[in-house]
């Protein structure tokens, strides 16, 4: 029963598809302590939805909450085994620029333990434009591109290099594109087209928001 319990809690926190990668013996930065139910209606119910959204009434949302996020509170979100927290974590480090955890937010990005996460990890790194976050994509996607059954955060990833390249002046894409097509014969309803759009969208309410006082 307690294997069952076990189960189901992981699912729920987003390890749909538990897989053994390259990745597995890095190390997650995990919480000692579980977060309390305060925390999480506080830190995550209000946010986690709405992730994703571009609209004037999210983003005042943020602008409201802004002044009161600090890296503790980013840190026990990203510490937390569950995709909610996580990916309101990584979006919150983009909102306050905590460049300084984007090697937390890699190794939860190439371990790819819960669903959902992915997609934020990888626009984070496209607000942070940073050499490491360009390595974290670069080796996302060298490795999960080679894993056709895995339909993960591969779309998200190319779009955040794509972008990072326009805004770079580099051509690290091009090292992809064989494995992107490789990747997507099998899926008929993924474009091989990488659109920047959407991205663009949450990096310019992200901007607006930052912006704010």
């Amino acid at each position: 029963m307690d294997h069952l319990d076990e189960q189901i809690r992981l699912h729920s926190a987003g390890a749909t598809v538990r897989h053994k990668s390259t990745f597995a013996e890095l190390t997650s930065y995990q919480n000692v302590e579980q977060l309390s139910q305060e925390f999480i209606d506080t830190w995550v119910i209000p946010f986690y939805m709405r992730i994703g959204d571009t609209d004037e009434d999210w983003a005042n949302q943020l602008i409201q909450a802004k002044g009161k996020i600090t890296k503790d509170i980013v840190v026990k979100l990203l510490g937390d085994f569950d995709w909610r927290t996580r990916q309101t974590g990584a979006f919150f480090a983009s909102i306050k620029k905590y460049t300084d955890l984007a090697d937390i937010i890699g190794v939860h990005f190439l371990k790819s333990e819960v669903c959902y996460a992915g997609q934020v990890y990888a626009y984070t790194f496209a607000s942070f434009n940073t050499k490491n976050c360009i390595d974290y994509l670069n080796q996302y996607l060298t490795y999960y591109l080679s894993k056709p059954d895995l339909w993960f955060d591969q779309l998200e990833a190319m779009e955040t290099l794509k972008y990072l390249d326009k805004l770079n002046d580099t051509n690290l894409i091009a090292n992809h594109t064989d494995n992107w097509l490789n990747f997507i014969a099998n899926k008929p309803y993924w474009k091989k087209e990488i659109s920047i759009e959407r991205l663009i969208k949450q990096l310019q309410l992200i901007d607006n928001v930052q912006q704010t006082n």
